[in-house]
């Protein structure tokens, strides 16, 4: 099956925004969503959870993105944010967009990336300070 399309990288300096978007073609509203970042070569369930959303908007973000990160997801386009604000040079990664499927993962619990099936190839994020 299709894959997500993560995209919005690129460089910047400390507290510039960003937005990262990811698309995906099918079955968007049902599916919960997440966000996930790695800087370092490693194996794919090792990547920082960063942020999710289930079907019905509630979300969970990492305790260090809190107050800075926002996700959203528009089920009309399709389409899942992650708005970045005050970047820090310690958010420098690759982050990339993940589905969960089966609708279970997204909980302060159970987030995490060995639970998201389906990976976007991810868009990189550089802050310079």
């Amino acid at each position: 099956q299709a894959r997500p399309l993560d995209s919005g990288g690129g460089s910047v300096q400390t507290g510039v925004p960003m937005r990262l978007t990811c698309a995906l073609d099918y079955l968007f509203d049902v599916f919960f969503m997440g966000w996930f970042r790695q800087n370092q070569v490693t194996e794919r369930n090792l990547r920082e959870a960063v942020a999710c959303i289930d079907s019905d908007g509630r979300n969970v973000y990492a305790e260090s993105v809190k107050g800075r990160f926002a996700i959203s997801r528009d089920n009309a386009e399709n389409k899942l944010y992650l708005q970045m604000n005050h970047l820090r040079p310690e958010d420098t990664a690759m982050y990339y967009c993940a589905v969960d499927r089966s609708g279970m993962y997204c909980s302060d619990r159970l987030f995490a990336a060995r639970h998201f099936g389906v990976w976007g190839l991810g868009t990189q994020v550089t802050v310079s300070s």
